[in-house]
């Protein structure tokens, strides 16, 4: 397996307030684990918020007694929840603090994600697609048919988050599995990869004759030429499965 994490601050923001983990060796019950987490609250509470949800995250996976991989994501999202709101309780400054969370488990040939947010998570072969669908305000009303997804890049209200994890003291976490091809990529990221550089454009990059840290690192560059108005995380995995 290869693996290439990164993480940019952008152009135009003052802090990183997101936040990954990366691990191709065994976390607790997990064969490897990926996380990147974006967060959001003021001062510094979006800071906090990722990286508290991470963490926990990680130590729920470490100690956990489940033995299936989505139950042991779902645990890993709902304690990470339920730990976040009890932080803004103790800390009232940080009242509405929360993150999105995107998280990938490769076993074998299957994918396995856990999603909360807009961070998104893709597989990457001959095409590309989302695996993840966005809680927002926008994706929603594509979802309904009220606009269509060229809209919705430039729509004003496209950073409106419908669901992240703190924001409420339930929360519904979104389960994916997905059957791995030989050959494919996965790609997971914060949204300021992806309101900066398109779908297309991901797939051109990561189809570049380039080692996978360089396309990772071109793709943290192009979203930066692009504006970089956001925090710009990128995890690429490739499971490097025998030919």
């Amino acid at each position: 397996m290869k693996v290439c994490s990164l993480t940019d601050i952008g152009v135009r923001r003052e802090m990183n307030q997101d936040y990954f983990f990366s691990s191709e060796e065994p976390v607790g019950a997990l064969p490897n684990l990926f996380i990147v987490a974006d967060g959001m609250g003021g001062h510094n509470g979006g800071e906090i918020a990722s990286k508290n949800v991470v963490e926990t995250m990680c130590a729920v996976a470490q100690k956990t007694r489940k033995i299936k991989i989505a139950n042991i994501l779902t645990e890993c999202v709902e304690k990470a929840n339920k730990d976040l709101r009890a932080y803004a309780d103790e800390h009232t400054e940080m009242k509405g603090m929360g993150t999105t969370t995107v998280a990938a488990v490769i076993s074998d040939h299957t994918l396995f994600a856990a999603n909360v947010g807009d961070s998104r998570m893709y597989v990457v072969g001959e095409e590309i697609r989302q695996i993840t669908s966005d809680h927002s305000l926008v994706q929603e009303m594509v979802r309904r048919g009220e606009i269509d997804e060229e809209l919705a890049r430039v729509h004003p209200d496209k950073n409106i988050i419908t669901r992240a994890v703190g924001a409420s003291d339930k929360i519904k976490v979104d389960i994916f599995e997905e059957t791995l091809a030989q050959g494919e990529l996965i790609l997971l990221c914060s949204d300021g990869l992806t309101n900066m550089v398109e779908d297309d454009e991901i797939l051109q990059v990561l189809h570049r004759p380039k080692d996978l840290e360089s396309n990772t690192e071109y793709l943290v560059e192009l979203a930066n030429e692009h504006g970089g108005k956001d925090n710009i995380t990128v995890i690429t995995i490739d499971p490097e499965f025998e030919r």
